[in-house]
Protein backbone atom coordinates (compact mmCIF):
# COMPACT_ATOMS: atom_id res chain seq x y z
CA UNK A 1 0.00 0.00 0.00
CA UNK A 2 1.78 3.39 -1.14
CA UNK A 3 1.10 6.31 1.16
CA UNK A 4 2.31 9.86 1.43
CA UNK A 5 3.36 11.41 5.27
CA UNK A 6 1.69 15.00 5.31
CA UNK A 7 1.70 17.78 7.89
CA UNK A 8 0.14 21.35 8.95
CA UNK A 9 1.38 23.22 11.32
CA UNK A 10 2.78 20.37 13.26
CA UNK A 11 -0.61 17.94 12.70
CA UNK A 12 0.49 15.31 10.84
CA UNK A 13 -1.16 12.30 8.48
CA UNK A 14 -0.97 9.50 6.16
CA UNK A 15 -2.80 9.68 3.06
CA UNK A 16 -4.12 6.92 1.58
CA UNK A 17 -5.36 6.92 -1.88
CA UNK A 18 -8.48 4.16 -1.69
CA UNK A 19 -7.75 1.71 -4.63
CA UNK A 20 -10.01 -0.65 -2.97
CA UNK A 21 -11.95 -0.79 0.24
CA UNK A 22 -9.96 -1.74 3.43
CA UNK A 23 -10.59 -2.03 7.52
CA UNK A 24 -10.13 1.73 7.60
CA UNK A 25 -10.42 1.63 11.61
CA UNK A 26 -7.98 -1.39 12.13
CA UNK A 27 -5.14 0.49 9.32
CA UNK A 28 -5.64 3.77 11.46
CA UNK A 29 -4.81 2.51 14.33
CA UNK A 30 -2.02 0.41 13.29
CA UNK A 31 -0.41 2.84 10.72
CA UNK A 32 -1.02 6.01 13.12
CA UNK A 33 1.10 4.09 15.97
CA UNK A 34 4.40 6.52 16.56
CA UNK A 35 6.19 3.24 17.70
CA UNK A 36 4.99 0.14 15.43
CA UNK A 37 3.72 2.19 12.48
CA UNK A 38 4.25 5.24 10.71
CA UNK A 39 3.61 7.82 13.61
CA UNK A 40 0.73 10.43 12.53
CA UNK A 41 -2.62 12.42 14.54
CA UNK A 42 -4.33 10.75 11.56
CA UNK A 43 -5.30 8.57 8.53
CA UNK A 44 -6.78 10.30 5.70
CA UNK A 45 -8.51 8.39 2.88
CA UNK A 46 -9.28 9.51 -0.76
CA UNK A 47 -12.30 8.62 -2.16
CA UNK A 48 -14.07 9.49 -5.08
CA UNK A 49 -17.49 11.70 -4.96
CA UNK A 50 -20.79 12.22 -7.02
CA UNK A 51 -21.36 15.76 -4.84
CA UNK A 52 -17.55 17.48 -4.98
CA UNK A 53 -13.99 16.86 -6.46
CA UNK A 54 -13.22 14.23 -4.20
CA UNK A 55 -14.00 12.63 -0.96
CA UNK A 56 -12.11 12.86 2.14
CA UNK A 57 -12.71 10.66 5.58
CA UNK A 58 -10.29 11.14 8.25
CA UNK A 59 -9.78 8.39 10.72
CA UNK A 60 -7.91 9.66 14.66
CA UNK A 61 -5.52 7.20 16.12
CA UNK A 62 -7.72 5.10 18.01
CA UNK A 63 -9.43 4.25 15.19
CA UNK A 64 -12.62 6.90 15.79
CA UNK A 65 -13.68 8.77 12.71
CA UNK A 66 -13.45 12.68 12.75
CA UNK A 67 -16.52 14.66 11.41
CA UNK A 68 -14.16 17.82 10.79
CA UNK A 69 -9.97 18.17 10.11
CA UNK A 70 -9.10 21.47 9.32
CA UNK A 71 -5.36 21.05 9.00
CA UNK A 72 -6.18 17.34 7.59
CA UNK A 73 -8.34 19.46 4.25
CA UNK A 74 -5.39 21.27 3.26
CA UNK A 75 -3.03 18.43 2.89
CA UNK A 76 -5.86 16.56 0.89
CA UNK A 77 -6.30 19.54 -1.02
CA UNK A 78 -2.35 19.91 -1.47
CA UNK A 79 -2.22 16.39 -2.49
CA UNK A 80 -5.38 15.88 -4.47
CA UNK A 81 -3.86 19.55 -6.49
CA UNK A 82 -0.19 18.55 -6.96
CA UNK A 83 -0.24 14.52 -7.22
CA UNK A 84 -4.28 13.80 -8.96
CA UNK A 85 -4.11 16.59 -11.24
CA UNK A 86 -7.26 17.81 -9.96
CA UNK A 87 -7.89 21.50 -11.02
CA UNK A 88 -9.47 24.12 -9.03
CA UNK A 89 -12.21 25.79 -10.67
CA UNK A 90 -12.77 29.11 -10.82
CA UNK A 91 -10.02 29.05 -8.17
CA UNK A 92 -11.78 26.31 -5.92
CA UNK A 93 -11.51 22.99 -5.27
CA UNK A 94 -14.77 21.07 -3.50
CA UNK A 95 -13.91 18.32 -1.18
CA UNK A 96 -16.94 15.82 0.16
CA UNK A 97 -16.87 15.13 4.08
CA UNK A 98 -19.12 13.71 6.67
CA UNK A 99 -20.25 17.14 7.72
CA UNK A 100 -20.99 18.36 4.22
CA UNK A 101 -19.18 19.66 1.31
CA UNK A 102 -15.82 22.25 2.54
CA UNK A 103 -14.83 24.63 -0.28
CA UNK A 104 -11.06 25.47 -0.71
CA UNK A 105 -9.16 28.05 -2.13
CA UNK A 106 -5.54 27.57 -2.68
CA UNK A 107 -2.78 29.84 -3.34
CA UNK A 108 -0.29 28.73 -6.16
CA UNK A 109 2.92 29.06 -7.42
CA UNK A 110 2.98 27.44 -11.05
CA UNK A 111 1.48 23.37 -10.27
CA UNK A 112 2.73 24.26 -6.32
CA UNK A 113 -0.08 25.04 -3.48
CA UNK A 114 1.74 27.32 -1.09
CA UNK A 115 -0.99 27.83 1.48
CA UNK A 116 -4.83 26.60 1.63
CA UNK A 117 -7.65 28.83 2.89
CA UNK A 118 -10.77 26.49 3.63
CA UNK A 119 -14.70 27.53 4.45
CA UNK A 120 -15.05 25.29 7.27
CA UNK A 121 -18.90 25.85 7.67
CA UNK A 122 -20.84 27.98 10.12
CA UNK A 123 -20.34 27.33 13.91
CA UNK A 124 -23.21 25.60 15.84
CA UNK A 125 -23.58 26.79 19.11
CA UNK A 126 -27.12 25.47 20.64
CA UNK A 127 -26.44 22.79 23.07
CA UNK A 128 -28.23 19.75 21.26
CA UNK A 129 -26.10 20.85 17.61
CA UNK A 130 -22.59 20.24 19.79
CA UNK A 131 -23.95 17.95 21.35
CA UNK A 132 -23.31 18.64 24.96
CA UNK A 133 -25.64 17.27 27.57
CA UNK A 134 -27.15 20.46 29.94
CA UNK A 135 -30.38 19.08 31.13
CA UNK A 136 -33.31 21.36 29.92
CA UNK A 137 -31.37 23.77 28.17
CA UNK A 138 -30.30 20.94 25.84
CA UNK A 139 -33.98 21.52 24.14
CA UNK A 140 -34.47 25.03 24.65
CA UNK A 141 -31.73 27.35 25.36
CA UNK A 142 -30.14 28.42 21.76
CA UNK A 143 -27.95 31.09 22.96
CA UNK A 144 -23.58 30.48 23.00
CA UNK A 145 -22.65 28.63 25.82
CA UNK A 146 -19.91 30.96 27.08
CA UNK A 147 -17.67 30.16 30.53
CA UNK A 148 -19.86 27.11 31.36
CA UNK A 149 -18.22 25.80 34.62
CA UNK A 150 -16.93 22.37 35.27
CA UNK A 151 -15.08 20.99 37.96
CA UNK A 152 -12.72 18.33 36.62
CA UNK A 153 -9.67 16.79 38.44
CA UNK A 154 -10.12 18.96 41.46
CA UNK A 155 -9.65 22.12 39.13
CA UNK A 156 -12.23 24.59 38.29
CA UNK A 157 -12.83 24.76 34.00
CA UNK A 158 -14.70 27.83 32.67
CA UNK A 159 -15.79 26.01 29.66
CA UNK A 160 -17.08 28.10 25.88
CA UNK A 161 -18.87 25.31 24.09
CA UNK A 162 -19.35 24.92 20.12
CA UNK A 163 -19.12 22.53 17.20
CA UNK A 164 -17.30 23.29 14.35
CA UNK A 165 -18.81 19.94 12.37
CA UNK A 166 -16.95 18.61 15.72
CA UNK A 167 -17.14 19.30 19.42
CA UNK A 168 -15.33 21.44 21.00
CA UNK A 169 -14.25 23.31 24.62
CA UNK A 170 -12.35 26.26 24.91
CA UNK A 171 -10.76 27.29 28.32
CA UNK A 172 -9.45 30.70 28.23
CA UNK A 173 -6.32 31.25 31.37
CA UNK A 174 -4.57 34.31 31.68
CA UNK A 175 -0.99 32.55 32.63
CA UNK A 176 1.08 30.71 29.98
CA UNK A 177 -0.65 27.88 27.94
CA UNK A 178 3.03 25.96 28.47
CA UNK A 179 2.15 25.67 32.06
CA UNK A 180 -1.37 24.52 32.04
CA UNK A 181 -1.69 20.62 32.84
CA UNK A 182 -3.06 19.51 29.42
CA UNK A 183 -1.83 16.16 29.70
CA UNK A 184 -3.56 15.64 32.96
CA UNK A 185 -6.91 16.90 32.38
CA UNK A 186 -7.77 16.76 28.28
CA UNK A 187 -8.78 13.55 28.70
CA UNK A 188 -10.75 14.08 31.92
CA UNK A 189 -12.69 17.02 29.49
CA UNK A 190 -12.72 14.52 26.64
CA UNK A 191 -14.71 11.98 28.21
CA UNK A 192 -16.30 13.92 30.60
CA UNK A 193 -20.69 12.37 31.06
CA UNK A 194 -21.71 15.59 29.69
CA UNK A 195 -19.88 14.89 26.56
CA UNK A 196 -21.97 11.95 24.90
CA UNK A 197 -19.68 11.83 21.55
CA UNK A 198 -16.68 13.22 23.53
CA UNK A 199 -15.19 16.47 22.68
CA UNK A 200 -11.54 18.47 21.83
CA UNK A 201 -10.19 20.38 24.24
CA UNK A 202 -8.08 24.08 24.23
CA UNK A 203 -6.89 26.10 26.50
CA UNK A 204 -6.43 29.70 25.29
CA UNK A 205 -4.48 32.80 26.29
CA UNK A 206 -5.36 35.85 24.55
CA UNK A 207 -2.18 37.97 23.61
CA UNK A 208 -3.99 40.90 21.95
CA UNK A 209 -7.26 41.54 19.33
CA UNK A 210 -5.52 39.39 16.99
CA UNK A 211 -3.55 36.86 18.76
CA UNK A 212 -4.62 34.01 20.83
CA UNK A 213 -1.62 31.15 21.88
CA UNK A 214 -3.20 28.22 22.56
CA UNK A 215 -2.83 24.07 22.70
CA UNK A 216 -5.25 21.21 21.76
CA UNK A 217 -5.97 18.02 23.20
CA UNK A 218 -8.29 16.41 20.23
CA UNK A 219 -10.58 13.65 20.46
CA UNK A 220 -8.76 10.28 19.76
CA UNK A 221 -5.69 11.47 19.58
CA UNK A 222 -4.45 13.31 22.65
CA UNK A 223 -2.25 16.57 22.38
CA UNK A 224 -1.28 17.25 18.92
CA UNK A 225 0.85 20.28 17.21
CA UNK A 226 -2.68 22.56 16.04
CA UNK A 227 -5.75 21.56 15.74
CA UNK A 228 -7.64 23.36 12.28
CA UNK A 229 -11.32 23.12 13.96
CA UNK A 230 -9.76 23.66 17.31
CA UNK A 231 -8.32 26.93 16.26
CA UNK A 232 -11.45 27.72 14.13
CA UNK A 233 -13.59 27.30 17.73
CA UNK A 234 -10.56 29.52 19.65
CA UNK A 235 -11.27 32.01 17.13
CA UNK A 236 -15.52 31.72 17.35
CA UNK A 237 -14.81 31.57 21.65
CA UNK A 238 -12.95 34.66 21.57
CA UNK A 239 -14.64 36.77 19.23
CA UNK A 240 -17.83 35.97 21.05
CA UNK A 241 -16.26 36.92 24.68
CA UNK A 242 -15.15 40.30 22.48
CA UNK A 243 -11.36 39.75 22.95
CA UNK A 244 -10.64 39.43 19.46
CA UNK A 245 -12.13 41.12 16.35
CA UNK A 246 -13.24 39.45 12.87
CA UNK A 247 -9.73 37.86 12.18
CA UNK A 248 -7.35 36.49 14.12
CA UNK A 249 -3.59 34.44 14.56
CA UNK A 250 -3.62 30.94 16.47
CA UNK A 251 -0.51 30.56 17.99
CA UNK A 252 0.05 27.32 18.36
CA UNK A 253 2.81 25.16 19.47
CA UNK A 254 3.11 23.51 15.51
CA UNK A 255 2.77 26.79 13.84
CA UNK A 256 -0.19 29.63 13.33
CA UNK A 257 -3.00 29.62 11.66
CA UNK A 258 -5.48 32.75 10.47
CA UNK A 259 -8.58 32.22 11.44
CA UNK A 260 -11.27 34.63 9.55
CA UNK A 261 -14.97 35.03 11.33
CA UNK A 262 -17.92 37.90 10.81
CA UNK A 263 -20.08 36.49 14.23
CA UNK A 264 -22.65 34.93 11.65
CA UNK A 265 -21.44 33.38 8.86
CA UNK A 266 -18.93 30.82 7.79
CA UNK A 267 -15.79 30.64 9.51
CA UNK A 268 -12.62 30.45 7.35
CA UNK A 269 -8.86 28.68 8.18
CA UNK A 270 -5.95 29.60 6.15
CA UNK A 271 -2.70 28.06 6.72
CA UNK A 272 0.11 26.22 4.93
CA UNK A 273 0.50 22.11 3.82
CA UNK A 274 3.79 20.04 3.12
CA UNK A 275 4.77 16.88 1.89
CA UNK A 276 7.07 15.00 4.71
CA UNK A 277 7.76 11.75 2.92
CA UNK A 278 6.35 8.86 0.24
CA UNK A 279 6.38 5.28 1.29
CA UNK A 280 5.25 2.01 1.06
CA UNK A 281 3.10 -0.13 3.76
CA UNK A 282 3.94 -3.89 3.91
CA UNK A 283 0.02 -4.49 3.60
Amino acid sequence: MNFVKMQATGNDFILVDAEQERDWVVLAQTVCDRHFGIGSDGLLVVLPSDIADLRMRMFNPDGSEAEACGNGIRCFAKYAIENKGIQPRNGELCVETSVGVRKIYPFLSGKRVDKIRVGMGIPYLSPGEIPVLLGERDKFDITPILDYPVIIGGRKLSLSLLSIGNPHAVHFIDDSVGDFPLMELGPKVEHHPAFPRRINFEVANVVSKTQVKARVWERGAGETLSCGSGACAIAVASFLHCYTGNQTDIILPGGVLTIEWDGEGEVFLTGGAETVFRGEWPD
